[in-house]
């Protein structure tokens, strides 16, 4: 029995070895070989379908994206047209829009170009005639009724509207001032470009020279300068036909002519405004480093104290040739220039206010100028817009006309309350900063 047991057990070992191979004949291999080649064929198939299915959706969105933009602007443009048919013949637009010709101005003002007259006089805008470029668009280098132009062309994505172009050409054809880039005139024929023409000021930016990795522009260069912006804001606060408040007052908006002296300009935000001493816009309006922050608390609105403030960090600026975020530890941080200064002033290092000269300067300056310079930077961008002084006291203690400001040790606290009135603004004699 244990010998049959053992030879039933060998067979059905042998049976079970042998069906697999059963199944492994040339015959089955070949058409297991064939399933899985009909298989990887319709993935293969599946996959150039799908791949076409996305390509050809993917063409249809872009087609009907296209249509959609020429819809637009067919559609603008028969609303112009139609515009048109209801509005004078000598009615004129700006990105589709009628617009009212505000800028006819008297003879004696800036004067209006042609398109034509402007791309001639920068080569068509050349790349070569390029002298800067920014949010606002490019300036150009132009040659026009026989001298050197700065051609300004406002970039279509600019902020600068129709508005904003209007505001700059009407507030300066009013302006007469040694101290402010001179507007030759403007252009806009009907489309949606607009240009405007200034003076060229051969010696480029304030912001070029003081931080020229190459020569460093010299104190007594630098003491002028910030008496010129001085006598600049002072003319548009206090003795213009209608007091303009700039909102945008930085060292790249300075420029200096052929004797380096200073000349205020970019006047796409400014406003003009009435006794109350505020403009009446809303909206964060300047360049950020250089606007208080009690602008952003009251919803942007500019006033002669938010341009006092700007030029405070203007004067730190030139003096400390820092910009107004200052590395420190090494790079692992930052503060704002008047924090630093303030912590200089305070003797946090055992020093005084003048270890914060420009060390690229090497010493070479008149310790007086600097030691006003820097006073009166701190004081015009207190944190308190009560405690700061006007234009017209701060340009005084500039001039040794005045004593200096009597600064507190450390950085005063702001208390941000309602604005001061023109009657409870610190007089001539009032120096004091403190809080």
């Amino acid at each position: 029995m244990a010998l049959q047991d053992e030879v039933a057990q060998n067979l059905r070992w042998i049976a079970h070895a042998i069906q697999p191979h059963a199944h492994r004949t040339p015959l089955a291999m070949d058409g297991r070989m064939k399933t899985g080649k009909r298989r990887r064929m319709r993935v293969v198939e599946f996959a150039t379908a799908g791949s076409v299915a996305f390509l050809l959706c993917l063409a249809l969105s872009v087609w009907c994206l296209l249509r959609r933009r020429q819809w637009r602007r067919n559609n603008a443009k028969l609303t112009v047209k139609m515009a048109r048919k209801h509005l004078p013949k000598d009615a004129r637009f700006f990105r589709g829009k009628p617009i009212e010709d505000e800028l006819e101005l008297e003879a004696a003002g800036p004067r209006r170009f042609h398109y034509g007259e402007l791309a001639a006089a920068t080569a068509n805008f050349s790349d070569d005639r390029r002298l800067g470029s920014g949010g606002f668009g490019s300036v150009y280098r132009g040659f026009l009724n026989g001298g050197d132009v700065a051609v300004k062309r406002v970039a279509e994505t600019s902020r600068q509207g129709w508005k904003e172009f209007v505001a700059e050409v009407r507030i300066i054809s009013r302006l007469r001032h040694r101290n402010l880039v001179p507007l030759v005139g403007w252009c806009h024929d009907g489309g949606d470009e607009l240009l405007l023409v200034y003076e060229l000021m051969p010696n480029g930016s304030l912001d070029a020279h003081i931080h020229s990795s190459g020569n460093v522009l010299p104190w007594p260069a630098r003491y002028e300068v910030v008496l010129g912006v001085g006598a600049a804001l002072m003319y548009l606060h206090h003795e213009a036909e209608q007091r303009v408040v700039h909102r945008d007052i930085k060292p790249s908006n300075v420029m200096l002519d052929a004797s380096f002296s200073a000349r205020l300009g970019d006047f796409g935000l400014a406003r003009l405004i009435d006794d109350g001493r505020r403009s009446r816009t809303t909206g964060i309006a300047g360049t950020m480093g250089y606007i208080d922050a009690e602008c952003f608390l009251l919803a942007g609105r500019a006033s002669v104290e938010s341009d006092v403030y700007s030029f405070g960090v203007v004067l730190l600026e030139v003096a400390c040739g820092r910009r107004p975020a200052v590395v420190i530890n090494g790079g692992e941080d930052a503060i704002h220039l008047t924090q630093w200064v303030w912590d200089t002033h305070g003797g946090a290092a055992g020093g005084g206010i003048l270890d914060a000269a420009d060390t690229r300067l090497n010493g070479e300056f008149d310790v007086a100028e600097m030691e006003r310079v820097l006073a009166v930077g701190l004081w015009c961008a207190h944190p308190d817009r009560g405690l700061r002084p006007s234009i017209r006291q701060a340009v005084s203690v500039l001039r040794f006309e005045a004593p200096l400001p009597s600064l507190p040790v450390r950085m005063p606290v702001a208390t941000y309350g309602p604005p001061v009135s023109t009657a409870s603004a610190p007089t001539s004699n009032d120096t004091s900063a403190g809080r």
